[in-house]
């Protein structure tokens, strides 16, 4: 894939994940956002390195003042604060579903794609949450930074698995394949 293209993806995977960063239920300490099926979709697509590199460049955005974070937030802040433990998880969670779906946990496995998806996403959770005990506290972490999160992370594994299901399904079919 020539540099243009790699470009041309960054770009347009920064977009879809500042656009999944709107869709946000407001919650304290961590919002509720689609920001996670985003990533590992992002992961899954591009494969660790280059899903990796959007992700990196989506939060430089952020950082640096673009509001591409959760509900339009922005600046550095974020991430030493309450969400910066999963701003930073994103990273490892987009990578390790990419890096997952590299070796077959794809749609034409349907199983182990919602496994690759839910993988990310617990990741996410586990080093989020991780950060939050050291500011709240491990039980406040647990409780406000992980729990409310598992059915919606769930479903948001099973939504990625199923479009992965899709374009696999969408590849079989395209003349010459």
């Amino acid at each position: 894939m020539s540099s243009l293209w790699k470009v041309t993806f960054v770009i347009c995977g920064t977009l879809f994940l500042a656009l999944s960063s709107y869709i946000e239920v407001p919650m304290v300490p961590v919002p509720v956002t689609m920001q996670t099926f985003a990533v590992t979709l992002v992961g899954a697509l591009y494969g660790w390195r280059l899903g990796g590199a959007t992700i990196i460049a989506w939060l430089g955005q952020g950082a640096l003042g673009l509001p591409v974070l959760a509900g339009g937030a922005a600046g550095a802040h974020h991430f030493i604060g309450p969400t910066g433990g999963y701003l930073f998880a994103f990273i490892l969670a987009g990578a390790l579903t990419g890096w997952l779906v590299e070796r077959g946990w794809n749609g034409h496995r349907l199983g182990l794609a919602f496994a690759a998806m839910l993988a990310g996403n617990a990741l996410c959770l586990v080093v989020g949450a991780a950060w939050l005990a050291v500011l709240i506290g491990v039980e406040a972490a647990i409780t406000g930074g992980v729990l409310p999160f598992i059915v919606g992370g769930v479903l948001k594994s099973a939504l990625g698995a199923m479009i992965l299901l899709g374009l696999a399904k969408r590849a079989k079919r395209a003349p010459g394949s």
